[in-house]
């Protein structure tokens, strides 16, 4: 349960990232381009580069806890840009506190969000890598309110993402292969959170 905690607090963090770039981009402010080590922030408002992912299967590997999990996903450009909106919306509703700045090494991120039985979730975080071939997302949660007494703590996570090609036969854009062969789509999951 906490290994999805920490998953889902760094995925919404960047999504808000990439959901400030396109609310730039429709008001005709300028954005700038996405780079492999974004330069710090001038200033806290200016917009920020989306970092996002090249389209193509990504091997994604969590680690927390002592625990490795694998998963696999296959992503287009219009299953990336879904899940920024999807991102984006969950994180407006759930996390009043969701801050995302460039550094010099890529992205750092805070966030807080109240995830109703499952507790509040503060969570820090950096994000390095290109997005292209590969990324590292590491993150501290702390959980309380929890109505799962064992979600409570401070959890550290670190999930790495490795371009692995193009998608297989068989594997449309969303679709997301977890530990133990379970399969699921993310398109499905965004459509329904509408």
């Amino acid at each position: 349960m906490r290994h999805v905690l920490l998953l889902t607090a760094s995925l919404l963090a960047l999504g808000a990232c990439q959901k400030k770039s396109e609310t730039a981009a429709q008001t005709g402010e300028a954005a700038p381009a996405a780079s492999a080590a974004p330069a710090a922030a001038s200033s806290a408002s200016a917009p920020l580069a989306a970092p996002r992912r090249k389209a193509g299967l990504w091997k994604q590997t969590v680690s927390s806890e002592g625990s490795t999990q694998t998963m696999t996903l296959c992503l287009d450009d219009a299953t990336e840009a879904k899940m920024t909106v999807w991102g984006g919306q969950i994180t407006r509703n759930a996390c009043p506190k969701n801050d995302i700045r460039p550094t010099a090494g890529g992205w750092s991120f805070e966030s807080e969000c109240d995830m109703g039985g499952g507790g509040k979730v503060a969570t820090k975080g950096t994000a390095t890598g290109d997005f292209a071939s590969s990324y590292v997302v590491k993150a501290t949660s702390v959980t309380t309110g929890s109505s799962i007494p064992s979600a409570n703590g401070t959890a550290d996570m670190e999930m790495t993402g490795t371009w692995a090609g193009a998608c297989p036969a068989g594997m449309k854009p969303g679709d997301m292969t977890l530990p133990g062969g379970m399969k699921m789509n993310l398109n499905t999951i965004a459509a329904m959170k509408k």
